[in-house]
């Protein structure tokens, strides 16, 4: 068994989590958050519209299914305060571990749930799915904040962005895995299979990886920047109340730095997969209702680019793959220009990357994949250094509270309405999509004001009880 050591640095005091230990619990943590999410996110798109949701037309049964996926947003700022007052009063690692039980409770039990069309359950199915999926979203607003505290707590000086991307790589992690599960179930199972009971098996099977997960953080001590707090006697009662009064500033720029990384992602996941496995003509979206066991009313249709469900998910996992890739490349970046210096020029390109969203989906299968891998490498390069970034603006005391908030109200912001904002926008152009990416831009610009009114954090003192 690994012994805890001290790394002979300036920000760390006492005992720290051997780098192992540091690397996997805040790894294998946000990659069992973010394949428990990115399950329901896949499912939302591809199956639960016609299973939970019973309205008159196509395009209102997924806006239904797309408006209970952001009722998990709206629970993620609820959690952060919750774990963030426990993970600032009591510590970092007995936080993590609740976190996690909760989402992977929750996960399991929605690959339980009878459907809208069992008898009985008309209404308690969807009611049922929106408390899940509520209890998933509290889970995530507690775990990501705590993930990222557990790395760049314990990381040696001058490492921190570097540290901060081992939490990151959970969210293509899981996506990877989520994903590859589905891939897996809709080559093995017909499509009528799949939609009877195919689509309950990455929940259900997720139930391990929690076990997994709790094992390894239930091995964990505490970060040694918490216990200097502790050790002083200075933790905050009422964590919140010292946030807003010491850190609102903070607070309100981290919610608009993250704010275009999540408009980003959302659009190059639960978008396109909406947008690519769309059938193109009215015909070909009958003849899938009618393969899959399911009713199909014409009304509301709208085109889409017509690949099949293994197509575009094999295609968005390779993309996905670059995300993992220009994760891991943007922490040394980060640390050798800088974190405000970085995320300005990435996020330009985002903005850029919006305005030829449209042609490049629009382009065959050589543009759509060409869109994905540069969206999602772009995905990667703004979303590695937030790991340190938004924990940086903080003090010790109030880092857990502070980040989580910030974290969680821009996926409020950015991520919670964009699924529905893409389709009423795809719907409002009668099939086209560049208001979709006109969107992103409109975001980009916003979270580059929200650059340029900080500062670069990568010096601050980061064991600062107080700041």
């Amino acid at each position: 068994m690994a012994t805890e050591h001290t790394t002979p640095t300036s920000e760390t005091v006492g005992p720290t989590n051997p780098r192992g230990r540091v690397i996997v619990a805040s790894l294998i943590g946000t990659s069992i958050e973010f394949f428990d999410f990115y399950a329901y996110a896949t499912a939302a798109v591809l199956v639960f519209p016609s299973l939970f949701f019973t309205g008159a037309d196509e395009t209102s049964r997924l806006l239904a299914s797309l408006a209970v996926f952001g009722v998990a947003f709206v629970a993620r700022p609820v959690g952060s305060i919750l774990f963030g007052h426990f993970g600032d009063r009591i510590g970092r690692k007995g936080t993590l571990v609740g976190s996690l039980l909760l989402m992977g409770i929750a996960t399991f039990l929605i690959g339980c749930l009878p459907t809208a069309h069992t008898p009985g359950w008309e209404f308690w199915a969807p009611a049922l799915l929106v408390v899940m999926r509520f209890c998933q979203g509290l889970g995530l607003g507690g775990e990501w904040s705590g993930a990222a505290l557990l790395a760049t707590e314990n990381a040696p000086a001058g490492r921190r962005a570097v540290y901060g991307t081992f939490p990151q790589l959970g969210a293509p992690i899981g996506f990877i895995l989520a994903n590859g599960v589905f891939v897996v179930l809709s080559l093995a199972l017909s499509p009528a299979q799949f939609q009877q009971w195919g689509w309950r098996v990455p929940f259900l099977i997720s139930i391990v990886l929690v076990a997994i997960g709790l094992y390894v953080r239930f091995k964990l001590i505490e970060s040694p920047a918490f216990q200097k707090v502790l050790d002083a006697g200075e933790v905050a009662q009422v964590p919140l109340v010292r946030a807003f009064r010491t850190a609102w500033r903070p607070m309100l720029l981290g919610t608009f730095i993250m704010l275009a990384t999540y408009v980003l992602f959302y659009m190059m996941t639960t978008f396109t997969m909406t947008y690519g496995t769309t059938p193109a003509t009215v015909d070909a979206a009958r003849a899938a209702a009618e393969a899959a066991g399911r009713p199909f009313d014409p009304a509301g249709f709208l085109p889409g680019l017509g690949y099949s469900r293994t197509d575009f998910l094999t295609m968005l996992i390779i993309g996905v793959v670059f995300f993992g890739v220009f994760t891991l490349v943007a922490g040394p970046l980060a640390e050798r220009l800088g974190r405000r210096r970085l995320l300005i020029g990435v996020t330009a390109a985002i903005a850029v990357f919006g305005l030829v969203f449209s042609t490049l989906f629009d382009a065959g299968t050589v543009g759509v994949m060409a869109g994905l891998v540069v969206g999602l490498s772009l995905m990667g390069l703004t979303f590695g250094p937030m790991g340190a970034v938004l924990p940086e603006l903080f003090a010790t005391s109030v880092r857990y509270t502070g980040s989580a908030i910030s974290y969680n109200v821009a996926s409020i912001l950015g991520a919670a309405v964009a699924p529905t904002i893409f389709v009423a926008l795809w719907a409002a152009a009668d099939g086209s999509v560049f208001w979709v990416g006109a969107y992103l831009t409109a975001t980009a610009l916003i979270t580059l004001v929200a650059l340029l009114l900080s500062r670069d954090t990568g010096d601050v003192d980061y064991t600062s009880r107080t700041r």
